[in-house]
């Protein structure tokens, strides 16, 4: 498997050559088709399997008649129940029930399905094609294919391509011995042993056995007897180059089938699905999607000669934006503004400076002991200005002012 690992990108693929086979020319390889170089896909992929999917469906609904085959009537106001349509008759558990109603036993289902719902989907021609190349592109990677389930371990290469004799093949027996010769058989017993029941209702459905998948058999030739030897071993498919079906290519919707193709087959993919230099020959109108990148290396592009000649050169030096201060808070942002705010400042803190002197001062005389002398003249001067205060006011005709201030002592 380790030749496998570059296989998708090698120009060149080897045809396996099986048991029995007589001498050829010499031509033992082919060239890689570009669909197999296609973009890869997924989310095409998904989309168009789930839509293609859908067209299998068969309509289906409740009988329109369901729920309605009785003759109930409501009773009205007045009986102490609610006014839903009501069984008639007696004698009966069923007469007095309430019928119709979706929330009634016996009642129909809310919104009743009908037959003439959307089931099928129509998908863009183009689109379907993309994802049918999408597909083919992913089973040509072995990362894929492994991550897929298949069992590709003994397989000599991807992609897988075998002689022509494998589409002379009539008998079971003969393509099983042809799966093995290849390393394929492998695969092909692992869908056998997958074989189960289902879990959940779709056992009563008729789908109750599921297994897994196993390799896509892809012949080239109209009308080969191969059909019939490999379509009774249990997970192998088989289809015609010329009409490649995206459901088998990627079943679920899931990229990485693990395709065993015919020399034939493989040889015509370039005609069925055209190039990137010229659109397909079966295909109306159809040219092969291209990738955004040819190389997706990006790095190596980025450091490649060419690109680095005319880049621009790295720029050494470093250039931070300073962060904006507030001069209302930062005294030298400030400065820069105001050069006077330095000299302001200053004559601000002299002039508190001296203030609080003063203050101080002003307190300590004030606080001093005065001599005696001093102390009973002020008092004395405060007395006089008592008693010509209450002598002058308009209180002293009546009594009672007079006693309050001391008039009539």
């Amino acid at each position: 498997m380790a030749s496998s690992a570059v296989a998708a990108v090698r120009p060149l693929v080897t045809v396996q050559t099986l048991d029995g086979d007589m001498a050829t020319d010499g031509s033992n390889s082919l060239p890689l088709p570009d669909v197999m170089k296609s973009p890869i896909r997924p989310d095409i992929v998904n989309f168009v399997h789930a839509n293609i999917s859908k067209n299998r469906r068969q309509p289906y609904a409740v009988s329109r008649r369901a729920g309605h085959q009785t003759s109930a009537e409501s009773w009205g106001t007045g009986r102490a129940v609610s006014r839903i349509p009501r069984v008639p008759g007696g004698g009966t558990h069923r007469a007095g029930q309430a019928a119709f109603g979706n929330m009634c036993r016996g009642g129909r289902m809310f919104a009743p399905t009908k037959i003439w719902r959307r089931w099928h989907r129509h998908i863009n021609i183009n689109q379907r094609r993309s994802a049918v190349a999408s597909a083919l592109a992913a089973s040509a990677v072995p990362s894929l294919v492994l991550a897929r389930g298949h069992r590709i371990d003994s397989v000599p290469e991807l992609p897988l391509v075998v002689s022509d004799s494998a589409e002379s093949v009539e008998k079971t027996a003969a393509a099983i011995k042809v799966l093995k010769q290849i390393g394929a058989f492998a695969d092909a017993e692992k869908a056998k042993d997958s074989h189960s029941i289902r879990a959940g209702k779709g056992k009563m459905r008729n789908r109750r056995y599921v297994s897994r998948k196993g390799p896509l058999v892809v012949y080239g030739t109209e009308g080969s007897k191969l059909v019939k030897a490999f379509r009774n071993i249990p997970g192998v498919d088989v289809a015609c180059v010329d009409r490649l079906n995206l459901l088998k290519l990627a079943p679920g919707g899931h990229l990485g089938r693990f395709i065993v193709w015919t020399k034939s087959a493989f040889e015509k993919l370039d005609s069925v699905f055209g190039t990137f230099e010229k659109p397909s020959e079966k295909k109306k109108g159809f040219v092969l999607p291209r990738s955004k990148m040819v190389n997706a290396d990006l790095s190596r592009i980025i450091n490649s000669d060419e690109v680095q000649s005319v880049v621009k050169p790295v720029k050494k030096e470093i250039k931070r934006k300073s962060l904006k201060k507030n001069p209302l808070k930062n005294l030298n942002v400030m400065l820069k503004l105001n050069p006077y705010v330095k000299t302001a400042r200053r004559m601000a803190l002299l002039a508190e400076a001296q203030r609080v002197k003063e203050k101080k001062e002003k307190l300590g005389k004030k606080r001093t002991q005065l001599p005696k002398e001093e102390a009973s003249a002020i008092r004395a001067a405060g007395k006089a200005w008592y008693q010509t205060m209450i002598s002058d006011s308009d209180y002293t005709e009546f009594e009672n002012f007079s006693k309050w201030l001391g008039a009539t002592q």
